[in-house]
Protein backbone atom coordinates (compact mmCIF):
# COMPACT_ATOMS: atom_id res chain seq x y z
CA UNK A 1 0.00 0.00 0.00
CA UNK A 2 1.70 3.54 -0.86
CA UNK A 3 -0.59 6.35 0.51
CA UNK A 4 0.70 9.71 1.33
CA UNK A 5 -1.03 12.68 3.70
CA UNK A 6 0.51 15.28 3.96
CA UNK A 7 -0.15 18.51 5.92
CA UNK A 8 1.94 21.84 5.25
CA UNK A 9 3.09 24.97 3.87
CA UNK A 10 3.42 26.16 0.33
CA UNK A 11 7.12 27.29 0.50
CA UNK A 12 7.44 28.64 -3.28
CA UNK A 13 4.61 30.07 -5.83
CA UNK A 14 2.75 26.78 -7.37
CA UNK A 15 4.73 26.20 -10.91
CA UNK A 16 2.43 25.35 -13.58
CA UNK A 17 4.41 23.36 -16.16
CA UNK A 18 3.35 22.21 -19.79
CA UNK A 19 4.89 18.93 -20.68
CA UNK A 20 5.82 17.98 -24.58
CA UNK A 21 2.76 15.88 -24.06
CA UNK A 22 1.01 18.25 -23.81
CA UNK A 23 -0.14 17.91 -20.19
CA UNK A 24 0.13 19.97 -17.15
CA UNK A 25 1.69 19.39 -13.73
CA UNK A 26 1.75 21.70 -10.92
CA UNK A 27 5.11 21.50 -9.06
CA UNK A 28 4.43 22.35 -5.53
CA UNK A 29 6.87 22.03 -2.64
CA UNK A 30 5.65 21.86 1.23
CA UNK A 31 7.10 22.61 4.00
CA UNK A 32 5.96 20.20 6.90
CA UNK A 33 6.43 20.63 10.66
CA UNK A 34 7.20 16.93 12.47
CA UNK A 35 7.49 16.72 15.87
CA UNK A 36 9.99 18.37 17.87
CA UNK A 37 9.48 21.43 15.62
CA UNK A 38 11.66 19.54 13.10
CA UNK A 39 10.86 21.02 9.31
CA UNK A 40 10.67 18.94 6.45
CA UNK A 41 10.58 20.13 2.60
CA UNK A 42 8.77 17.60 0.27
CA UNK A 43 8.12 17.93 -3.66
CA UNK A 44 4.89 17.38 -5.00
CA UNK A 45 3.69 16.91 -8.31
CA UNK A 46 0.24 17.33 -8.47
CA UNK A 47 -0.81 16.26 -12.68
CA UNK A 48 -3.97 17.78 -14.32
CA UNK A 49 -4.31 20.17 -11.50
CA UNK A 50 -7.56 22.44 -11.73
CA UNK A 51 -7.14 25.76 -12.95
CA UNK A 52 -7.38 27.50 -9.24
CA UNK A 53 -4.21 25.72 -8.14
CA UNK A 54 -2.33 28.00 -10.01
CA UNK A 55 -3.39 30.81 -7.70
CA UNK A 56 -2.13 29.29 -4.74
CA UNK A 57 0.96 31.48 -3.44
CA UNK A 58 4.08 30.88 -1.00
CA UNK A 59 2.27 30.75 2.50
CA UNK A 60 -0.59 28.92 1.91
CA UNK A 61 -1.42 25.74 4.14
CA UNK A 62 -2.76 22.32 2.02
CA UNK A 63 -3.51 19.34 2.65
CA UNK A 64 -2.16 16.65 -0.07
CA UNK A 65 -3.48 12.82 -0.73
CA UNK A 66 -1.53 10.81 -3.20
CA UNK A 67 1.50 8.65 -2.88
CA UNK A 68 5.34 8.34 -3.09
CA UNK A 69 7.07 7.68 -6.23
CA UNK A 70 10.78 8.15 -7.48
CA UNK A 71 11.47 9.00 -10.66
CA UNK A 72 14.94 8.17 -12.41
CA UNK A 73 16.29 10.61 -15.26
CA UNK A 74 19.76 12.03 -16.85
CA UNK A 75 21.21 15.27 -15.09
CA UNK A 76 24.98 16.17 -16.72
CA UNK A 77 25.54 12.31 -18.23
CA UNK A 78 24.76 10.37 -15.03
CA UNK A 79 21.04 9.01 -13.48
CA UNK A 80 19.98 10.74 -10.88
CA UNK A 81 16.64 10.37 -8.90
CA UNK A 82 14.28 12.22 -7.22
CA UNK A 83 11.79 10.92 -4.74
CA UNK A 84 8.38 12.99 -4.32
CA UNK A 85 4.90 12.36 -3.46
CA UNK A 86 2.32 12.34 -6.50
CA UNK A 87 -0.88 14.06 -5.26
CA UNK A 88 -4.19 12.75 -6.43
CA UNK A 89 -6.22 15.48 -4.04
CA UNK A 90 -4.81 19.39 -3.22
CA UNK A 91 -6.62 21.34 -0.98
CA UNK A 92 -6.50 24.51 1.21
CA UNK A 93 -7.04 23.42 4.79
CA UNK A 94 -9.60 25.89 5.37
CA UNK A 95 -11.87 23.46 2.98
CA UNK A 96 -12.70 21.58 6.16
CA UNK A 97 -15.44 19.57 4.17
CA UNK A 98 -13.25 18.63 1.00
CA UNK A 99 -10.29 17.82 3.10
CA UNK A 100 -12.66 15.87 5.28
CA UNK A 101 -14.09 13.85 2.17
CA UNK A 102 -10.35 13.51 1.08
CA UNK A 103 -9.36 12.04 4.26
CA UNK A 104 -11.96 9.67 4.67
CA UNK A 105 -11.86 8.62 1.31
CA UNK A 106 -7.60 7.28 2.26
CA UNK A 107 -9.05 6.14 5.12
CA UNK A 108 -11.23 3.62 3.05
CA UNK A 109 -8.54 2.91 0.96
CA UNK A 110 -6.59 1.64 4.11
CA UNK A 111 -9.75 0.02 5.50
CA UNK A 112 -9.81 -2.28 2.47
CA UNK A 113 -6.57 -2.89 1.77
CA UNK A 114 -5.74 -7.03 1.76
CA UNK A 115 -3.28 -7.84 4.61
Amino acid sequence: MNLAVIRGVLSRPADLRVLPSGDRLLALELTVRQEGRRTSSVPVSFPDPPARAEAWSAGEELVVVGHVHRRFFQAGGATASRTEVVAEAVLPVGQRAKVAKALAAAGAVLATADG
